[in-house]
């Protein structure tokens, strides 16, 4: 059966920094670490097995959406990988990559660009998992889905290793879910805060000083 949704609540403080391994440049721009590197692995093992479980003896293109999900696709398909070594049933995989700008002229619209991988009229009749690292939102998803169907594949599923709780969400949800996070700036594990913070393992709170000192 489907494992559960991991949410971590509102008022979550976190770890203290000092229990874990953290850039010494970094330390004092961190409030604290909120999933530690340990947990998303262990969390991404067990996505990858619901994953074969429901897309299994198919060829799957795993769409890897950058920048911040980078690491997250990778360690997810290493875990596809072992799956398909170590049990009976394998999955066909290929993959790629696109990258998404969005903006908004104002609240109701959202338009997306897609930049990257091959056109997405290759995907036709083929089943899609899109891999994100974070859904705030749910807008930009929602355009690309939109995009994709017009190309007709035979089943798109999305993960996303975080979705944040939040009164801007358009309510939409992703198939696979690692974490539900509260509305805090989290960066690490490839989630950034003007392009810093991705090379760390964890993912941290933000603290308010980084925002000032990062900022572009």
């Amino acid at each position: 059966e489907k494992s559960f949704l991991q949410c971590i609540a509102d008022d979550s403080k976190g770890h203290e920094l000092s229990l874990f391994c953290v850039p010494k440049h970094y330390e004092e721009h961190l409030d604290s670490v909120i999933i530690p590197n340990g947990l998303i692995k262990d969390r991404t093992e067990r996505l990858a097995r619901d994953i074969v479980r429901d897309m299994g003896g198919h060829h799957i293109v795993a769409l890897c959406v950058l920048k911040g999900g980078y690491k997250f696709f990778a360690d997810l398909m290493d875990y596809i990988k072992t799956l398909n070594r170590n049990s009976d049933k394998s999955v066909p995989l290929t993959v790629d990559f696109i990258r998404l700008k969005s903006y908004s002229n104002d609240q109701s619209t959202n338009c997306v660009k897609v930049i990257g991988g091959d056109e997405l009229s290759a995907l036709t009749g083929k089943n899609v998992l899109i891999v994100e690292d974070i859904v705030e939102t749910g807008r930009t998803m929602e355009t690309l889905l939109k995009l994709l169907n017009e190309c007709h594949p035979k089943m798109v599923k999305v993960v996303s290793l975080l979705v944040k709780r939040t009164p801007r969400s358009s309510g939409y949800r992703p198939d696979y879910i690692g974490f539900e996070v509260p509305d805090k700036f989290l960066v690490g594990y490839a989630l950034d805060y003007n392009e810093y913070f991705r090379d760390l393992s964890h993912i941290c709170i933000l603290s308010d000083s980084a925002k000032e000192k990062y900022k572009v």
